[in-house]
């Protein structure tokens, strides 16, 4: 019979209770010395008690000129001993960890290590920029013992293997692909000489840790780039680091500049991996791991069903949902938080070396602060409104004990935030305000639909605290023309409340036009964007922008950037662009030129009671702000 998620696993000689693991992701929970906090403990101790058989930290640098981020290290001994409480917490909760090792190589900035970065080659990374000064041998060499040491401070603070870190573009990667190694001496040249390093850092690891330590080696399966290394080429990599003493292959995908690869966005196919990883596990014996939008149980079971892989990641699901693991072996999957693949709190403020959040769980990062604590007066709390923001308001209000009702005026929960789910490749947005919906129901809040809320309304419920989340409308600018018949809000279009003839110019390029824009096109309106950015979508996270580019082309809408609109007629906009006015014929106009705070009735009933304004109320926000805002406003009721 096929293994099941709930079987174990034998990785070397180390059993894992179970076949779910957290993937290893970068959190900026450490300090600047990489040493380990209660933030960041608390973070992977969370995820062992929701039952995870194997936790995989981010990235361990074996130097500190080889950090991307504000990331741990174990680069000398003195971060040893911190360590050692992770690793206690961890295990007394259930679960193996094992220690990410890497160096960025190339893959960061002067800015950030004080130097300059270094690689195989002087050949920057397209995404960062900077030229790398090319190792020399001596240096290479040095740096293989730095991994080995690495690992053998790993040991000692008591993890119970190591993952040496070999994709997505980092140090170890860019010797592997001839993208980035253009050397022509041992190090260089044909496949045997480009992998030499890796050998040599499992070797230094073996002399060091012995042959009892686990040594797990993740992998591109496919960088995805113009030239660069492919699943051929990797199979052949995976035959040598088994032979070399590698314990497990863990598959992803990419470098830095196919991103989209590493952390792929929603509306990706899910478990898009698995036929690479069952390609590496028919040439190796050892297990093999694999990673890459399998976000739920029931896809990781189909993946080992057909005899894919061994060993499955959840990384954004992890942060997501902690307690996958335990609600799937408990038998209610139907609780389990998913991942909606938005990369707004996990990758795109990741970026700006801020610590990681998550938009469906903002929880996320808040561990160890023991946030839910009973209120010490139970309170009747009126939330209005239905969007993320006073979603989570209503679930942290009750959770800690208060009376709860909920109104929304519509007939469904969700706000524009359930608007954003109708463009393409954009339902998964659904699942949060689906959960959120059952959420509320298990933990007995009243939610009434269709109820508009007034001041009368609001004094009948005789509330002790009203949380205001009655979200944002779109602004209309004062635009000659803009109060014509033919022109529609984007809101009231992707929720079919209005029609729309077959020429349609959007006003706004942001994220909300040209989803808009992605959505009519796609249902057969010939579709002009008009921006006055000099491109669209630039507010949106790098790898989702990528495929909203490519279908926007795909389907052939118009981009007119650099441009403002000057007047709106029956039959036409007006814009001036780079100093030239010119007119663009349409049907019908669809305003998406940004969102202000909805407050008409938070002025009416500001003063009738304690009143707290909360998400796109306050200020037109994203979801990752709404939700974290909700949340931290009914915990503190």
């Amino acid at each position: 019979m096929s293994p099941t998620l709930l079987s174990p696993l034998r990785v070397g000689n180390l059993e894992l209770k179970n076949r779910m693991a957290v993937a290893p992701m970068v959190t900026c929970y450490c300090d600047e010395d990489g040493m380990p906090t209660e933030q960041y403990i608390a973070y992977h101790e969370a995820r062992a008690h929701g039952g995870f058989g194997l936790i995989i930290t981010e990235d361990y640098a074996v130097d500190p000129l080889g950090r991307g981020f504000w990331c741990a290290g174990l680069w000398k001994d003195e971060q040893i001993s911190p360590h050692r409480e992770l690793t206690k917490r961890v295990h007394a909760a259930g679960a193996k960890i094992f220690a990410q090792i890497y160096h960025c190589g190339r893959q960061t900035s002067a800015a950030l290590i004080g130097a300059q970065p270094v690689s195989a080659s002087a050949l920057p990374c397209p995404s960062m920029g900077e030229v790398p000064r090319p190792l020399s041998v001596e240096e290479i060499h040095t740096i293989v013992g730095q991994f080995g040491d690495t690992a053998r401070r790993a040991r000692e603070a008591g993890f119970d293997g190591v993952e040496v870190h070999g994709a997505h573009g980092y140090l170890i990667a860019q010797f592997l692909s001839a993208y980035s190694n253009k050397r022509t001496d041992s190090y260089g040249g044909p496949l045997g000489n480009r992998v030499r390093f890796a050998l040599e850092i499992i070797a230094d690891i073996r002399a060091k840790c012995g042959n009892g330590f686990v040594v797990s080696f993740r992998i591109s399966a496919d960088e995805y780039v113009v030239g660069g290394r492919d699943l051929a080429e990797t199979k052949v990599i995976c035959q040598q680091l088994e032979a070399a003493g590698v314990d497990l292959i863990h598959v992803s995908a990419g470098t830095y500049e196919s991103a989209w690869a590493i952390i792929p966005p929603l509306g990706t196919r899910y478990a898009w991996l698995a036929e690479a990883a069952a390609e590496v596990k028919q040439v190796v014996s050892i297990p093999v791991q694999v990673v890459g939008r399998i976000k739920t149980p029931e896809v990781a079971e189909t993946v080992l069903q057909a005899g894919q892989a061994d060993l499955i990641s959840f990384g954004r699901a992890s942060l997501a949902d902690p307690d996958l693991p335990r609600k799937y072996a408990e038998g209610h999957s139907d609780q389990i938080r998913e991942c909606i693949g938005c990369n707004q709190g996990c990758i795109s403020i990741l970026f700006l070396n801020q610590p990681i959040r998550c938009l469906v769980n903002p929880s996320l990062g808040y561990e160890g602060a023991a946030e839910i604590k009973p209120a010490a007066v139970a309170r009747k709390v009126l939330v209005v409104g239905g969007g993320p923001a006073g979603l989570e308001a209503a679930r942290a209000a009750r959770l800690v004990g208060h009376e709860v009702v909920l109104r929304e005026r519509s007939d469904h929960l969700g706000g524009n935030f359930q608007i954003g789910a109708i463009p393409p490749a954009k339902g998964e947005l659904i699942s949060y305000i689906t959960w959120l919906g059952e959420e509320l129901q298990r933990l007995g809040v009243t939610v009434r639909l269709s109820s508009e809320v007034t001041p009368d309304v609001v004094a009948a419920e005789r509330a002790d605290v009203v949380v205001y989340g009655a979200g944002a409308r779109h602004v209309r600018p004062p635009i000659p023309g803009i109060e014509g018949a033919n022109v529609a809000e984007a809101c009231d279009v992707l929720a079919g409340r209005v029609p729309v003839g077959h020429r349609v110019v959007v006003a706004g390029g942001g994220m909300i036009g040209s989803e808009t824009a992605l959505y009519l096109a796609s249902i057969g309106r010939e579709v002009a964007i008009v921006d006055r950015l000099p491109g669209v979508a630039l507010e949106e996270n790098a790898a989702r922008r990528r495929f909203l580019m490519l279908e926007l082309e795909r389907l052939k809408v118009e981009e007119v950037v650099d441009a403002t609109i000057t007047a709106i007629s029956d039959g036409a906009v007006r814009v001036e662009q780079r100093g030239k006015a010119r007119a663009l014929p349409c049907d019908t106009v669809v305003l998406a030129l940004g969102m202000t705070p909805r407050v008409a009735l938070l002025d009416e009933i500001e003063g009738m009671t304690d009143v707290r304004a909360i998400g796109d109320a306050v200020e037109a926000a994203d979801g990752l702000v709404a939700s974290r805002e909700g949340f931290a406003c009914g915990l503190a009721i």
